[in-house]
Order: C-alpha cells, then sequence, then structure tokens
C-alpha cells in the first residue's frame, strides 16, 4: 500500500480507503462478512476508514468503532461527518453551532474515540451562516476532538473560496479536504472545485469511484442486472439511471483497455483517479472480501500516457468554458 498526504496537511492516508456507507449490519452473519472486511483492510495496509454519523442511524460508527478497539490508535485514520438529521427537533440536523457541537460529542461516544482525524460538512447548510459552522469546527481543533475538517457534496467552488475568505478573516484552522463524488462518468470537479483545491491545498477524497459499480463490468448491455447487484438491492435504485446504453458502451471498450493492460476494470477506474496528483485517495465500499481484494490491486496498476489517452477519448469529457467573442 502506498500512502499520501491529505493537501498540505501532514495527514497521511492509504491511497485505497474503506467506506461504510454500504456496510450491511442487519444480523449476525452481515457483521461477521464486515469484520471480515475492516480485518482485510488492516491486513493489506489501508488506514483510512470513512464514516458518518447517518449510516444505519449511528449503528456504523459503534461497530467500526468496536472493531477498531483491536488496533492501537496511531494505526489508523478514522473520518465522520455531521449535517444529517439524528433526531426530531428543530435543531436535530444542519450545521449550526449546536447541532455540530452536540453530534461531535455524539460521534466519539458512538466510536468510542477521543477524537476524530477528519470531520466532513456532509451537506451545505444555507440555514446556517457559514461563518458560524466554520468558526465551531475550528474551535473543535482547537478544543482537541478533531484533528482536521473538510467538506462533502455541494460545496462549490463559489462557496469553497467564500469559506477560505472567512478563515482567512478570522485566522482560523484551514479547511483541510473535500469528499466529493468523483469517477469516469461523474467529473464535475475539474470544471472549477479542483483548481479552486489546488489554489489552497485541499486534499480531495473522492466516494462512489466506481460509479455505484457501473464501473466494476458487471453490467452489460441488454443483459439482466447480476442477481445481488445494487441496481436490485439498492433502496434509492441510484445506480439505475448511469446503466445508460451510453455509458455501458462505454465500460466495454474500458474493459478492453484493462484487458490489454492486464488487469481488471474495477482496477483501471481506480487507478485512472489515483494517476491525478490532486487526489488523496479513493474510498471504496465493499460488502465482501474479494471486493476489497480486487480494489486494492489498483495501487499496483500503472497506466501508461498513452493509454490514458486512449480512456480520455473513450470519456469523451470537455471542461466547462466559456468563450466571448
Amino acid at each position: 500500500m502506498k500512502y499520501r498526504n491529505v493537501g498540505n496537511s501532514g495527514l497521511k492516508v492509504s491511497e485505497v480507503a474503506l467506506g461504510s456507507w454500504m456496510t450491511n449490519l442487519s444480523d449476525s452473519n452481515a457483521k461477521a462478512v464486515a469484520q471480515e472486511v475492516v480485518d482485510l483492510a488492516f491486513e493489506k495496509g489501508i488506514n483510512f476508514f470513512d464514516c458518518a454519523d447517518a449510516y444505519s442511524g449511528g449503528e456504523a460508527e459503534r461497530f467500526l468503532g468496536s472493531l477498531l478497539k483491536n488496533h492501537e490508535r496511531h494505526e489508523y485514520v478514522i473520518s465522520s461527518k455531521v449535517f444529517f438529521p439524528t433526531g426530531r427537533g428543530a435543531n436535530d440536523w444542519g450545521l449550526s453551532r449546536k447541532h455540530i457541537t452536540e453530534n461531535i460529542d455524539r460521534t466519539l461516544k458512538n466510536t468510542g474515540l477521543d477524537y476524530i482525524d477528519l470531520y466532513y460538512c456532509h451537506r451545505f447548510d444555507n440555514t446556517t451562516p457559514m461563518e458560524e459552522t466554520l468558526r465551531t469546527l475550528s474551535g473543535l481543533v482547537d478544543s482537541g476532538k478533531i484533528l482536521y475538517y473538510g467538506v462533502s457534496e455541494e460545496w462549490s467552488a463559489a462557496r469553497l473560496t467564500e469559506a477560505e475568505r472567512i478563515i482567512e478573516k478570522y485566522n482560523l484552522h484551514p479547511l483541510t479536504v473535500i469528499q466529493p463524488q468523483y469517477n469516469m462518468v461523474d467529473r464535475y470537479i475539474e470544471h472549477e472545485i479542483v483548481d479552486v483545491c489546488k489554489k489552497y491545498g485541499i486534499g480531495i477524497t473522492p466516494f462512489s469511484p466506481l460509479a455505484q459499480g457501473l464501473l466494476t463490468g458487471k453490467y452489460k448491455k441488454g443483459e439482466p442486472f447480476p442477481e445481488g447487484s445494487r441496481a436490485i438491492l439498492q433502496a434509492d435504485h441510484q445506480v439505475n439511471a448511469l446503466l445508460t446504453d451510453e455509458n455501458l458502451d462505454k465500460v466495454e471498450k474500458l474493459s478492453g483497455i484493462a484487458e490489454e493492460l492486464g488487469t481488471t476494470m474495477p482496477c483501471v477506474a481506480l487507478a485512472w483517479i489515483l494517476k491525478k496528483p490532486m487526489i488523496s485517495c479513493v474510498i471504496v465500499g465493499a460488502t465482501k472480501a474479494s471486493q476489497l481484494e480486487t480494489n486494492v490491486k489498483a495501487t499496483e496498476v500503472e497506466i501508461p500516457d498513452d493509454k490514458m489517452k486512449e480512456i480520455e477519448d473513450i470519456l469523451g469529457f470537455t471542461r466547462f468554458e466559456r468563450h466571448v467573442g
């Protein structure tokens, strides 16, 4: 396993991180599989485990915390997030000082830890002044409850730039990291956000690097969905919107490149992201150990420049630029 700094910070995380969003904790057998995945992660050198207070109503934090007790605190980096409702009260959601302060204590209790390494704003809260949110997060760094903070979805380039202005004005601890969705078929951060991150030294730790399974190559045009796949089991069926003929044609061509490189489609999809220097790691989900085994192999894949060009030609991405005159 290789390790990278998170932005301009000194914090080092494994190139592949393990996320908890899709962790199944429905029964004892499911928990046993989840424990097997976490144990394998440590065996493979993964040191970054991503979680959130909203995952499984807090059960994901409690489960992960129970497993991490088997390891020394210096061995791992753990993240969590705040925004989504944790109760029915008017203040039980969002990024207010009250909710953040109460929820970090809930997260620490759930995980059984004294501090969280990375703490993300899970979404943007347009009902709370950004200054209040940032000053609260910076205060949590001062208190030692978190070491670094960042943001996730819905923080645009303009919002990140405004956050940096506030941080500079009040001499706050820096915004260290963002966690956007990013993969071969969803590259919105390349329009503006990546440039902002480069300017301010913000690390990028993408989730959904395999586009919810599209980029594994297991979905084929004109064929039934594989048994047990997200397209069948996922409650909101988000992945189904990605299973267009256009995307499936791209994946078929990309799979050919994977074969030429002597590897798999998931490895190419992850290695393509890791090829980009602004990326700190990729956060993968794994419902069984074999999936994680495959994903970790991406750190050994080197995509030559000529193959990167072929990939870009297949993807056909064009960065938005408006030209006048």
